[in-house]
């Protein structure tokens, strides 16, 4: 079985649970890291392709966590997917994790009935130049289980990969 679906039942277990529980145990963060490096080692007798994507997918989350926009396992996941695409691919899978959470979240609010109330409140911050809190019971103060875009993110760069690393 190739290392792909191996990835993607991995992010499904992650997506489920943070869905059910909102974290992505660590159990999951080093079963895929193992199994990334192993796969790159049995593949290509190196884990080096694994360890510079592990890198690069913990270093292009890691911002939004210190933000305070993300939490410490799904930069931990994003990791994972590192480890199976290396660091070219998990670049890709990053991209188009973000949008899909940029879409989540937007229907999100859309669903919420606050899509206005968002856009005028950033509207606000970009005029003033300042920061507007948000208001009790904001929308966009809700978390969402973003384990569910990084998968849907993931997937999505497998189909669309322009470097396939397998």
């Amino acid at each position: 079985m190739s290392m792909q679906y191996w990835l993607v039942a991995l992010l499904m277990l992650a997506a489920a649970s943070d869905v059910a529980c909102r974290r992505i145990p660590n159990l999951f963060v080093l079963i895929g890291l193992l199994a990334g490096l192993l796969g790159h080692y049995l593949l290509s007798g190196s884990p080096a392709q694994a360890i510079y994507g592990a890198l690069a997918g913990l270093a292009l989350f890691m911002p939004f966590y210190a933000m305070g926009g993300m939490a410490a396992g799904d930069v931990k996941l994003m990791a994972v997917v590192g480890a199976f695409l290396g660091p070219l691919s998990v670049a890709w899978a990053a991209a188009l994790t973000l949008i899909a959470g940029s879409l989540m979240g937007i229907l999100i609010l859309l669903w919420r009935g606050q899509l206005f109330r968002f856009a005028q409140r950033y509207w606000a911050m970009a005029s003033l130049r300042a920061h507007v809190p948000a208001q009790a019971g904001d929308a966009s103060q809700l978390r969402f289980p973003f384990a569910l875009a990084i998968l849907l993110g993931t997937a999505t760069s497998l189909y669309w990969l322009p470097l396939r690393p397998w």
